[in-house]
């Protein structure tokens, strides 16, 4: 079982429902709230982004880059749809619970739409799976650069649901859609280029202080892209993955003072997610829960990637469907689901509670079956 789904289970455990004492009669949390869960999953998750592309080495990922990037855009963007239209109709099989409009269905779908890369360097890395035919390269890089793309769809869906962009068209949904993830390249290329240069010049009276420039390096990298428009999660990949592929002094104790980081984020987030849920409410959402979470997992991700590598023939069957099988929902998605909850979404906490069903059964079935499903497949 994936260790990180213990502390999903611990914090659920301390939450409201639970024998935790950070919530007062009411339930409300004393210090803590969406907002603050919210915050500390966008930390975690710019730390666990940035050691992903530290950890990633070019050598790896050339070969498996233009399918791997195919995935990490269009089969999110299909993964959106296909699901998007299911929940659309399962929800009106449960008309008792909540109906939604289709723009509500497909926020609802984009938060789902990424598989989560906490989970997918879990389970490969602390598993020491090792896959053939650049499996496992091809998806690390999917997990770590598909997250961009989910965000800009949940915060433009949003925008949308809520009325907020004004008459939005199909074509200003692309054109930002297409700016938040240049610029996010682009200053992730940059900012990681200037960073490099930085540390190979930088004389610090303490090798310890070395690891605490890189960590500033990536927390810079997030805020000045923020602040740019740019997409920040995109950024912080890139920008790690040009660092680590780089020569730097004392770069091996960066390394491994990231992972250790990494870890302890990994920890964090899931833990505090955890506290924000109510398990007595998953209850009434088990049904769509269930029907949505199978049909994400056997029919929207398939579909998805194999209409996405379609053009890559050097990909086997076998090796299709396993990656299509390695679709790893996980802290991304309920850190996804509370911007519809911030916004004032209708129905956002019933989808919360959906997503967060969904990201269970995900990281239960799927994560439990990856080892036993990849020897089935001889891969």
């Amino acid at each position: 079982i994936p260790a990180l789904l213990l502390f999903l289970a611990v914090g659920m455990l301390f939450g409201p429902d639970g024998i935790g004492k950070i919530f007062n009669e009411e339930g409300i949390g004393y210090m803590f709230n969406v907002s603050s869960a919210q915050a500390i999953g966008t930390i975690a998750l710019c730390i666990i982004l940035f050691s992903g592309g530290l950890d990633t080495k070019l050598s790896d990922i050339r070969p498996v880059i233009n399918p791997g990037l195919t995935l990490a855009t269009i089969g999110v963007l299909l993964t959106m749809l296909i699901t998007g239209v299911i929940i659309y109709y399962v929800f009106g099989l449960f008309s008792a619970i909540a109906s939604v409009t289709l723009p509500v269905a497909l926020l609802m779908a984009s938060t789902m739409s990424s598989t989560d890369s906490a989970s997918v360097f879990s389970i490969l890395r602390t598993n020491g799976i090792g896959l053939k035919h650049n499996l496992r390269p091809l998806l690390e890089l999917e997990s770590g650069a598909n997250d961009p793309m989910a965000y800009v769809l949940t915060t433009t869906l949003i925008g949308v649901v809520t009325a907020t962009q004004g008459n939005v068209t199909a074509l200003t949904v692309v054109q930002d859609i297409v700016v938040q993830l240049v610029m996010g390249a682009v200053m992730g290329f940059l900012f990681g280029k200037g960073i490099v240069s930085l540390m190979r010049k930088a004389q610090l009276s303490n090798e310890s202080l070395y690891p605490i420039m890189v960590l500033t390096a990536c927390i810079f990298i997030f805020s000045a892209t923020y602040y740019l428009k740019g997409n920040t999660y995109l950024a912080v990949y890139i920008g790690g993955l040009f660092l680590g592929n780089s020569r730097f002094v004392h770069k091996r104790s960066s390394m491994k003072f990231f992972d250790g980081l990494t870890w302890l984020f990994q920890i964090i987030m899931f833990l505090s997610l955890g506290l924000l849920v109510n398990p007595s409410e998953l209850l009434s959402v088990a049904g769509i829960g269930i029907l949505v979470g199978l049909f994400m997992i056997f029919i929207s991700r398939p579909l998805s990637v194999l209409l996405s590598m379609l053009p890559f023939r050097k990909f086997s069957m076998n090796g299709r469907i396993f990656t299509s099988f390695v679709g790893l929902r996980g802290a991304v998605p309920i850190i996804f689901a509370t911007y519809p909850m911030i916004a004032g979404v209708e129905n956002a906490d019933t989808m919360f509670n959906i997503v967060f069903f969904i990201t269970i059964l995900s990281l239960v079935f799927q994560g439990t079956m990856i080892p036993q499903v990849a020897r089935w497949f001889k891969l």
